[in-house]
């Protein structure tokens, strides 16, 4: 299991919402990139980027904060918000995102999902954020009528390389994961799922790493670092552990 700490964008600032709500927006660093070195100094190993303007824009709106980012750090990102079309896939790629999520675009434009993970493997991920179960866009500010379940079976066949899904309600407000939905999800697909929104304490952290979650590829963490309700030092030592037993 791998764990994502959080950086979501806001006006090139590090911010953490409630429930998605740009208006309830906390700030935490006015640097992400050196928000990024930290992460990376406390020994996590893939960083999970959004560009919340992006994501209610349609298109990219922290470009410089991304490649601020990009470049501070060696550890691979993860980046979504606002990436709708082709050429905002291959831009971010050849500037070195590694693995782009796509999220509103997988619901109104799947062939987009399928042509970008054919001609980037292993570097498309779909985003798929449930509020009640049906999936969100536009930033979550409208919900569709699609159940998460029955978007992620559409690219059961697409060779997307993860499906990042986000409990709405959960997130930002350090309620605990949705570990029943997710795990719901990951039984329902062959796709690797990363589970987010609500991840509170070291408590979570176990909970992932019990027999049942063994399927779920990782977790996002945000507020809970910043705050400091998670220790990362204890975090990634249970990680390593969970990892060290698995191979003996």
């Amino acid at each position: 299991m791998i764990l994502y700490p959080a950086i979501d964008l806001k006006q090139g600032e590090c911010v953490r919402l409630i429930h998605g709500d740009m208006s309830q927006a906390t700030v935490f660093n006015t640097d992400p990139s050196a928000q990024a070195r930290d992460f990376e100094l406390q020994g996590f190993e893939y960083l999970h980027v959004v560009d919340l303007d992006g994501a209610f824009a349609g298109a990219p709106r922290n470009a410089k904060a991304v490649e601020a980012i990009l470049e501070s750090i060696q550890m691979p990102v993860q980046l979504g918000g606002g990436i709708r079309d082709m050429r905002t896939i291959e831009g971010w790629l050849a500037k070195g995102v590694r693995r782009v999520i796509i999220g509103t675009a997988a619901v109104r434009d799947p062939d987009l999902v399928r042509e970008a993970a054919r001609l980037h493997p292993g570097q498309i991920a779909v985003g798929i954020d449930a509020r009640d179960g049906l999936v969100a866009v536009d930033g979550w500010a409208k919900v569709s009528q699609v159940t998460a379940v029955e978007l992620g079976r559409r690219f059961e066949d697409a060779g997307v390389a993860a499906i990042i899904y986000t409990d709405i309600a959960r997130d930002g407000v350090l309620k605990g994961l949705n570990v029943e939905a997710t795990l719901a999800l990951a039984d329902a697909i062959s796709i690797p799922v990363i589970a987010s929104g609500g991840l509170a304490s070291l408590a979570d952290v176990e909970r992932l790493l019990e027999p049942d979650c063994k399927k779920l590829a990782g977790a996002i963490t945000g507020r809970a670092l910043y705050d400091g309700r998670l220790d990362p030092t204890a975090a990634l030592a249970l990680i390593r552990a969970a990892r060290e037993t698995t191979l003996a």
